[in-house]
């Protein structure tokens, strides 16, 4: 069932920063209490191929992000313990050294369990050993949330494990809701910051499809 449009789960998870301290954090809460957007991205694992590809990705344009009021947060189902010796290690080894935003390790999984976005493809009850079989990693989906001040979703995507992420466009999607918040107009199709939007109603639409549209 798809959050956008609902608030963010109310869920208190641990993480740690780049200097390896761990604490608790509640992604709605967070939202709420410092009156910014929050961008949360899930990848499978720490020491994989396509992960850190991303992790730095996001490093690179964090400036950005901060200057739009949004915070930037990773996560996956590894302990803290693993992320910190990931974050240690170097980038010409397929380490993340050099990343400064906090990373979620949700290793008891009860965020993402809540947001359905774990690898599961089949679930068997074992009547034998009265236990519940899973096939799959167990481990989430590329999964990213975009969550406004008040802790609601209004953005969620999830992509396959091969599949990394375009950074640029959780840009053009955050300066999109932005617009939004503050113009009152609607965003359309390929629209970027400086462009034209238009009004929510039968003559907006048909004026900005006369100019714009071939």
């Amino acid at each position: 069932m798809t959050l956008v449009g609902r608030k963010f789960p109310n869920i208190e998870v641990n993480a740690i920063d780049e200097l390896g301290d761990t604490f608790k954090i509640n992604i709605l809460e967070k939202a709420k209490a410092e009156n910014k957007k929050i961008l949360l991205f899930w990848y499978p694992k720490d020491f994989t191929f396509v992960c850190p590809t991303e992790l730095h990705a996001f490093q690179q344009h964090l400036a950005e992000f901060e200057k739009r009021n949004t915070l930037v947060i990773g996560a996956s189902c590894d302990t803290a313990e693993v992320h910190f010796a990931w974050l240690n290690t170097a980038k010409d080894n397929g380490g993340i050294e050099g990343v400064t935003y906090p990373i979620v390790a949700d290793s008891n999984r009860n965020l993402a369990k809540a947001l359905g976005i774990l690898d599961i493809t089949n679930e068997d009850y074992n009547e034998e050993t009265d236990s519940v079989l899973v096939e799959g990693d167990n481990v989430t989906y590329r999964a990213t949330y975009l969550i406004d001040e008040e802790g609601t979703v209004f953005h969620e995507g999830i992509n396959h494990m091969p599949l990394g992420r375009n950074v640029k466009e959780f840009i053009r999607l955050v300066d999109a809701f932005a617009h939004v918040q503050e113009k009152g107009e609607v965003c359309p199709a390929n629209w970027e910051e400086g462009k034209e939007a238009m009004n929510a109603n039968r003559d907006g639409v048909a004026e900005y499809l006369a100019n714009h549209v071939n």
